[in-house]
């Protein structure tokens, strides 16, 4: 996969971005709602981006792709996750310093259609804490509709979490 808008483009993992995943992972907001998704090393970022490209060829996911500016400055990650029963849900970062400039919005508007035609769904699920609320806010720019807001199960804990569908 590969989508260029006019900042971005989204394309496959490489080994070589292992840094730039590790650095983007570190900031506090990914701690605090996504914790798993944080490399305390380098290695262990490249270890994860070694499997997440396996992932491309069996098409199981999760389907994990970067987010460079045009300039190739790795800035975050956008990503499908299969589910149970068959149901994908988005997930995506942007990093600190490249946070309040509408990245992510961008990125998930192009990146919707493409993965979505990959994978022949009809619906996306998102899921995130009700207290992030630029991934709330996120979501609701690109087009998807809240269908829960309440205690539910988030990596584990029973949390207060907003749970959104994105329709074709």
């Amino acid at each position: 996969m590969h989508i260029e808008t006019e900042r971005l483009l989204i394309t496959r993992l490489t080994e070589e971005m292992a840094q730039s995943v590790h650095e983007n992972s570190l900031d506090a907001d990914n701690r605090r709602f996504v914790p798993d998704e944080v490399f305390e090393t380098v290695e262990i970022a490249r270890e994860t981006v070694e499997f997440l490209i396996s992932c491309y060829e069996s098409g199981d996911g999760p389907l994990v792709y970067a987010i460079l500016l045009k300039d190739q400055t790795n800035i975050g990650y956008v990503q499908a996750v299969p589910m149970e029963n068959g149901v994908w849900e988005i997930g995506y970062h942007i990093g600190e310093k490249y946070t309040r400039h509408g990245y992510a919005t961008e990125a998930v508007q192009a990146f919707l259609p493409a993965i979505m035609k990959n994978l022949q769904l009809t619906e996306m699920l998102g899921v995130c804490l009700k207290d992030n609320l630029a991934s709330v806010k996120v979501m609701e720019r690109c087009g998807f509709e809240k269908i829960f807001e309440g205690a539910g199960d988030y990596q584990g804990a029973k949390r207060e979490i907003c749970k959104f569908i994105y329709r074709l």
